[in-house]
């Protein structure tokens, strides 16, 4: 495979497309469909928009029409445009931690009250199972040797808990409830992992459209901690060398404007080295889950 150069021609024709207030995804797949390698397109849409930005000391905001770096299509995302030290979420007062812009990352403190951790754990443990991965060349689920935990779903809603926590995550995200999955509680116990790995569908593999047919692709992760191990269990950023502690009542969230690596949301949980964790995971989808 050739390399393909970013060229001036390219750059200037990025920026028009921007500033004419064509959408990411139009302009990603525009140069697609003409012979640029995804990767190449989306790296050079990226860093020709920084650059014509940082020149003129302008934020996204302030161009005319949304430019393609702002993702083109709604995205799950916590209200911190007055950056805020504290955001509400329905019926709880949410810490804001720490924020990262690329890839959008932010953690949350207190997200929930020790009793809501405490009794997640305890409604969970009667049903825990080896936790699966999801297997994208059939649609299905299977044990994989990267997730050592054990883990189970609840249903939407299912109870009063799981349904005040869904009101919650949606008002701090504000995403709709119907497009959440139901919760998934894990467990890792000492040694337990979860390797590095993307929470979107790949659109390469052939089970991915049965998938998708139950609200589309995830474009948000939520994970709240349940305890606090005493050694390990980081969930870790690799692309850019983040790890996030496991504190019990917080949670780390990140979004993804497109099933491709670009987004740098390749994530993991690090090995637990003495204790347990609990985490709960709330993905959100584009449209309804059913």
């Amino acid at each position: 495979m050739s390399t393909q150069q970013i060229t001036p021609e390219l750059r200037q024709w990025i920026i028009d497309q921007a500033t004419a207030g064509h959408a990411a995804g139009a302009v990603l797949q525009a140069m697609v469909d003409s012979g640029w390698h995804e990767d190449v397109a989306a790296q050079a849409m990226e860093e020709t928009l920084k650059s014509y930005l940082d020149e003129r000391g302008v934020s996204a905001s302030d161009l005319p029409v949304p430019p393609a770096l702002a993702a083109g299509k709604a995205l799950p995302e916590p209200d911190l445009a007055d950056a805020p030290c504290t955001v509400r979420a329905g019926d709880r007062d949410v810490r804001i931690v720490m924020t990262l812009h690329d890839p959008r990352v932010v953690v949350f403190g207190g997200l929930l009250s020790d009793e809501e951790c405490d009794e997640l754990m305890a409604l969970a443990s009667v049903r825990l199972a080896r936790s699966e991965t999801v297997k994208t060349d059939t649609g299905t689920s299977e044990v994989n040797e990267a997730r050592t935990s054990d883990g189970m779903f609840f249903q939407r809603g299912e109870n009063p808990l799981c349904e005040r926590i869904e009101r919650r995550i949606a008002a701090l995200l504000r995403w709709p409830i119907e497009n959440g999955e139901g919760l998934q509680v894990l467990r890792y116990r000492p040694g337990a992992e979860y390797k590095p790995h993307y929470d979107y569908f790949d659109p390469a593999q052939p089970g991915t459209p049965t998938i998708l047919k139950r609200g589309g692709q995830r474009v948000g992760t939520l994970v709240m901690y349940l305890n606090t191990p005493a050694k390990g269990g980081a969930t870790t950023f690799p692309d850019v060398k983040l790890e996030v502690a496991p504190v019990k009542g917080n949670a780390v969230f990140f979004s993804y404007d497109r099933p491709h690596p670009v987004t740098r949301t390749l994530h993991g949980g690090a090995p637990v080295l003495e204790g347990e964790k609990w985490v709960a995971t709330k993905w959100l989808r584009e449209g309804q889950f059913e």
